[in-house]
């Protein structure tokens, strides 16, 4: 950034997925008329073209221009506003993509019998046991929890799960 004259420079550490972004909202309050705001790319300024846009509409209406340093897009002339408008189309069609392949990938693994997330804490055969203690009512929650080696919200956890199981096949 200071390379491209940049005087002061904001950084957000977060996602551009975040809402609540410190850096860009300093940035914007310290934008004066005549100021160019300056990004290395258009995905690292906004969460959708919607945001982007707005965005620019707000830095076109207080006076301040954008440029992009990675394909040397300026929006205080015209045609750089039709190339911003265009890259910041293909930016959320790319992450859209993104999106689509992982929620494919994730179905596939689905498919393949791959749940994802932690490993269950109890097999099977010691789920039953759980439940079957639980429900005949011998023991409180906290001792059947010690019995098993499992937290309260695992084991209700497991209830819910067993009940949820029990509706579908009724």
């Amino acid at each position: 950034m200071a390379k491209a004259g940049c005087e002061r420079v904001f950084e957000d550490t977060a996602s551009g997925a975040k809402a609540d972004r410190i850096g860009l909202a300093a940035l914007l309050a310290n934008l004066k008329r005549g100021d160019t705001v300056v990004v290395w790319r258009l995905d690292r300024l906004g969460r959708s073209i919607k945001d982007l846009i707005y965005l620019v509409e707000q830095l076109e209406d207080a006076g301040v221009g954008l440029k992009r340093l990675q394909e040397n897009i300026d929006t205080t002339s015209t045609g750089g506003r039709l190339v911003f408008h265009l890259f910041a189309a293909l930016a959320e069609f790319e992450r859209n993509l993104i999106s689509e392949c992982t929620h494919a990938r994730l179905s596939a693994a689905r498919a393949r019998g791959r749940l994802g997330g932690r490993k269950k804490r109890l097999d099977p055969a010691k789920r039953k046991v759980a439940l079957k203690l639980y429900h005949e009512r011998q023991y409180t929650v906290v001792e059947i929890c010690r019995m098993m080696g499992i937290g309260r919200s695992t084991l209700y956890n497991y209830i819910t799960e067993a009940e949820r199981n029990a509706h579908q096949q009724a």
